[in-house]
């Protein structure tokens, strides 16, 4: 069994243990309950609507099994504790292509809380392992699908 922690933060969790909350409460019970309504309509061979319901139970079970394995092993990382010109968990990091000026901004999270719409990135990521360890003013080669970038990080803010 793999025994990695999972770094985030106290929100990101938070949040985890919420949507396991709501699973357990709120859409097992809604899905026990449509199980036992389509098994009521007689035969199970042909019945869509327990089939479903089968299928939506056990996509419930693999995300519990998931949010368990993940709040269990999470690393909880107190970004309000964070300063300094490196980059690490929890950083905003601000970088510029050095080729065409571009200026970008991410926060490096947690890869359960980062959501590249919202200005965040997994600490997974190629961009973040790329800036990980980092300081302001370095000059840092991104591989990305994409290809190769040369930025320079410009700003490291908590």
């Amino acid at each position: 069994m793999d025994n990695d922690r999972y770094p985030m933060t106290l929100e990101g969790k938070r949040h985890l243990e919420l949507e396991l909350k709501e699973l357990r409460e709120v859409k097992r019970p809604a899905n026990v309950k449509a199980i036992e309504e389509a098994r009521a309509h007689g035969d199970l061979s042909e019945n869509a609507e327990y089939h479903a319901a089968k299928e939506e139970q056990a996509l419930i079970a693999g995300r519990m099994d998931y949010l368990n394995d993940r709040i269990g092993r999470a690393e909880v990382i107190d970004i309000a504790k964070l300063s300094g010109d490196r980059v690490v968990f929890g950083a905003i990091v601000t970088f510029e292509n050095i080729n065409t000026q571009e200026e970008t901004t991410y926060r490096i999270l947690g890869d359960d809380e980062s959501n590249i719409d919202e200005g965040s990135i997994s600490i997974s990521s190629p961009i973040a392992r790329a800036l990980i360890g980092r300081e302001v003013g370095d000059e840092v080669k991104i591989k990305t699908p994409s290809g190769e970038r040369k930025v320079e990080i410009t700003d490291v803010e908590f």
